[in-house]
């Protein structure tokens, strides 16, 4: 738990499972909401530059390589019924 509440992507199941994390924990970029920084962060159109310079997004991107997951693609999970 942190001062602002809990993280968004700590509980967002949609995502779970992606690129090996827990519940939306290795796709944050693409959550609204998220805790970075020590700030709420906006939506994923305000905020997807400032998560792609981000040393995590660069080394899940890094460790996943073939593997790894466009931002399109969860959005659309994201976006879809369950």
């Amino acid at each position: 738990m942190h001062d602002l509440g809990e993280c968004p992507a700590a509980t967002l199941g949609k995502l779970d499972g992606v690129h090996g994390g827990r519940n939306a924990g290795r796709a944050c970029w693409v959550v609204a909401g998220t805790l970075c920084g020590g700030k709420i962060q906006g939506t994923f159109a305000r905020k997807y530059d400032d998560c792609k310079v981000c040393d995590f997004y660069k080394k899940v991107q890094k460790e996943e390589r073939m593997n790894f997951v466009f931002a399109t693609i969860l959005l659309g999970r994201l976006n879809s019924p369950e």
